[in-house]
């Protein structure tokens, strides 16, 4: 049986690259991001979050294609933010 590993790593921007990711609430939505990767089997081997931008490594299982990665990742986030109301205007 042969083993393959595949590392991508994936970079998410806020619209216009908008500073929403202050100090603030860097901390919550880093951690976040880890417990949805985990609640859903998703390999997350590094993560950093900047004011406008969010970089992650991954490592996709044999069922898991990048898109689906990314939107469960990307997608979540987004509306858990908004969700959460952790910014003052819309989270896009």
């Amino acid at each position: 049986m042969s083993y393959v590993k595949i590392w991508v790593h994936v970079v998410f921007s806020t619209k216009n690259r908008f500073p929403f990711l202050t100090k603030d609430i860097r901390y919550e939505v880093f951690n976040h991001i880890i417990e949805n990767c985990r609640e859903k089997d998703i390999f997350l081997q590094a993560i950093n979050v900047y004011t406008e931008h969010i970089h992650c490594l991954i490592s996709s299982g044999k069922d898991q294609s990048i898109a689906a990665i990314a939107k469960l990742i990307k997608g979540e986030s987004s509306f858990w933010i908004n969700k959460q109301q952790l910014t003052s205007q819309k989270f896009t």
